[in-house]
């Protein structure tokens, strides 16, 4: 008798054929009226595969989809199982329902994305090519497709790797949700635009000719999808002399607004929201005007706005003293501030709406590649050195003026393998991930000749990941434990050891980065690399949607939880490895899902058992000393900066705020956002119904057990700072959510 292995999909495609898969769906429609034996399911497996061995003894000869589930619904029926039948009937009309819809999505194109719905919907808004008339002309499959070809021509210029396996690799390392690049890559890859970076540092000169210079600049990267970041540092405060004119300055908010208005009126090409980094040194005389600039909703909406602190204003904090304003145009002391007052006003700030953020000048500037050069010859600064100014929107991304940076997350939910972390196939996608990015660098088009420069001269990467909570998930580790942090010291040195060796092999193959010998890496004595820094940790927020994991190294928001992006489309989602765990359970039901999208989280659930409890927790569930202690692990081995909000809940305090941002300037973190639930009237994430908030957690409670292991993240400093700097830090208790 002839053995079944090939089966023809619905768009006529012949694949392998999986009895695993018809156990598989059996079992969820017997565990939805019950079941509990799963050798049932097993059984009628067997029986299928003996009628298809019998009927398809030919091999040119194969069984349609359609005709193996009328197959199940007969055997389950005549063996007696009448209400699993029933139960698969309605899970397959369900699935016929969500591939309609995804053809409904696509407009009619057939496809056999596996895919989520909601992650097709984000790309026919965004990323899939349209025709002249704005109909949708690819596929998921075929965005991919134009994405991996077209990166990997870079190939052919260096004649190393062979285009047509660079390409292959390159598709299924998307198409599979292990990697997934930056929007800009997804947009314009294979397009006429070819513009694929994400992040962009513009200089802010104290001139109006040298301002409206950037502004221009300014909308040629935003109409190609980049997004930009600013220092408006350099610009006279209110009110001091402008001597061309005889007049007074404005001060640098009321030129950021001017930035504002641009990128609302460009909404970057109208594929993606306007989005720009606005920041100040604390010691700019104009900070408590900056400080307060979005205290109204609604004001400079296109702008995330941060204040630049120095080691020399925490020591002032620490001792409370008074410290120095300095106007930018004389480089004289102006006035003089409390540091604990100032401290105050960013907290309370931050606490009101999640602005401002804090970026820490000096650590950001502490692992700059390439500090300033200055040519000999033409005592000038050489292209590609200098100070790290600013960042990009989200305040992961360091850069030089007129530097730009292309970015790319890896999707760790995808590489746990039965139960455990897949280390050979991570390694293997980090690879592969530095030769994409790198190939970007070649194949982008800057638009403006300067970032061009800049760019080739560091030939900087940004590798990230994603999906770090739903990994915990699957590891059955809580968010808010030290199983979690050693995790996050394993997986991100992992990650920049294989991305140091990818681009020291590229070195070898294609050469160092122009800038190599003018590089801190030289000074030490290390093998050349091709990329001045490899690795980012980005929010990734919209790949996410499409890989249908958890953002960055964000713990989930909600078990269920409502999404809005686009401005108005509104995306609603249930974690599907706690869906999977509830049903493999045999617990799960509509009931008890209504129940959970209610509050989010499911500490207050009776049905859930304790266990799960413990580390399927979510945002609400995590005091806020967890959060900071989870980017500073991850920090400490990533070569650029981590974009984390520390998402709190409604009733968190002033002082939580104040806490959290004393730790991370403790721990090395390199900058900090906070945003509270609730505090603004429109908001990304909310739950899916109203619930009430969580209980309050003690942040007194001291476990022996964690306090014994404070020497976790000690770190020495090139610039202590003095008491502050040396003060113990006790790590947050471990809250147990099922208590």
């Amino acid at each position: 008798m002839a053995k079944i292995n090939k089966i023809r999909k619905r768009d006529g495609r012949i694949v392998a054929y999986e009895n695993n898969k018809i156990v598989q769906a059996v079992w969820k429609a017997a565990q939805s009226v019950g079941g509990t034996d799963i050798s049932i399911a097993e059984k009628i497996g067997g029986q299928v595969n003996t009628v298809l061995e019998v009927f398809y003894k030919n091999d040119d000869i194969f069984p349609s989809v359609d005709q193996i589930q009328d197959l199940v619904e007969k055997i389950l029926i005549e063996n007696g199982h009448a209400k699993t039948a029933k139960a698969f009937i309605i899970y397959r009309e369900k699935h016929n329902e969500i591939r309609a819809e995804k053809e409904n999505v696509l407009e009619g194109i057939k496809s056999e994305t596996k895919l989520s719905l909601n992650a097709l919907k984000v790309l026919k808004q965004r990323y899939l090519l349209r025709d002249n008339e704005g109909n949708v002309t690819e596929t998921p499959e075929e965005m991919f497709r134009r994405v991996a070809r077209n990166i990997a021509q870079a190939d052919k210029n260096h004649n190393d790797y062979k285009a047509e396996e660079t390409e292959e690799k390159f598709f299924k390392m998307m198409s599979d949700l292990d990697f997934l690049p930056n929007s800009p890559t997804l947009l314009n890859a294979g397009t006429p635009i070819q513009q694929l970076a994400a992040c962009f540092v513009l200089p802010v000169e104290d001139n109006i000719p040298e301002i409206f210079e950037s502004l221009k600049k300014t909308a040629i990267i935003q109409q190609t999808g980049g997004g930009t970041g600013f220092n408006f540092s350099k610009l006279r405060p209110r009110g001091d002399l402008v001597n061309s004119t005889k007049g007074v300055s404005s001060g640098p908010v009321s030129f950021m607004k001017i930035f504002d208005s641009l990128t609302r009126t460009m909404q970057e090409g109208g594929k993606r929201r306007g989005a720009n980094m606005g920041i100040l040194r604390i010691d700019h005389p104009d900070i408590i005007e900056f400080i307060s600039s979005k205290e109204k909703e609604g004001q400079m909406e296109n702008f995330n706005i941060s204040i630049g602190i120095t080691d020399e204003f925490l020591e002032a904090y620490e001792n409370d003293r008074d410290y120095s304003l300095i106007n930018p145009r004389t480089g004289r002391e102006v006035n003089k501030l409390n540091a604990k007052g100032i401290f105050d006003l960013i907290v309370t700030k931050a606490w009101e709406n999640g602005e401002p953020g804090i970026l820490f000048l000096d650590r950001i500037e502490e692992a700059n590649p390439t500090p300033a050069v200055e040519n000999e010859e033409e005592k000038t600064a050489i292209i590609g050195t200098g100070e790290l100014i600013a960042t990009n929107p989200c305040g992961e991304q360091p850069l030089l003026p007129y530097e730009a940076c292309n970015l790319g997350s890896i999707n760790l939910a995808n590489h746990i393998i039965g139960g455990e972390i897949d280390w050979e196939k991570l390694k293997i996608t980090i690879q592969s991930a530095v030769h994409f990015l790198d190939n970007s660098i070649d194949m982008g088009d800057y638009k403006i000749d300067k970032v061009k420069e800049v760019v080739l001269a560091n030939r900087k990467i940004g590798l990230g990941v994603m999906g770090f909570a739903d990994m915990l998930f699957e590891l059955h580790i809580p968010y808010n434990s030290l199983e979690c942090l050693e995790i996050a010291e394993k997986i991100m040195p992992f990650i920049q050891k294989e991305a140091q060796s990818a681009s020291e092999d590229l070195a070898v193959k294609r050469g160092p980065f122009p800038n190599f010998g003018h590089s801190i890496y030289h000074h030490q004595g290390r093998e050349p690399l091709r990329n001045a820094t490899l690795t980012t940790i980005a929010p990734a927020g919209t790949l996410c949607l499409i890989a249908e994991t958890s953002a960055g190294i964000e713990p989930v928001y909600a078990i269920a939880y409502t999404k809005q992006v686009f401005n108005s489309t509104e995306l609603t989602y249930t974690n599907k490895y706690f869906r999977k765990e509830i049903e493999d359970s045999g617990i799960y039901s509509e009931d008890l899902m209504r129940k959970i999208s209610r509050q989010g989280s499911i500490r207050h659930i009776a049905e859930i058992p304790s266990e799960m409890k413990k580390y399927f927790v979510v945002t609400a569930d995590i005091v806020p000393e967890w959060h900071v202690r989870v980017q500073a692990a991850f920090q400490k081995h990533t070569d650029n900066a981590v974009s984390k909000t520390i998402n709190l809940p409604e009733n968190t305090s002033i002082e939580d705020v104040r806490k959290a941002f004393l730790l991370a300037a403790k721990l090395g973190c390199k900058g900090i956002t906070v945003y509270r639930d609730k505090s603004r009237k429109k908001q990304i994430l909310y739950k899916t119904e109203p619930g009430q908030p969580a209980e309050e957690q003690n942040l007194m409670l001291k476990k022996p057990e964690i306090q014994s292991q404070l020497p976790l993240f000690k770190k020495e400093y090139k610039k202590a700072i003095t008491n502050f700097m040396a003060e113990e830090v006790i790590p947050p208790p471990i809250i147990n959510s099922a208590e």
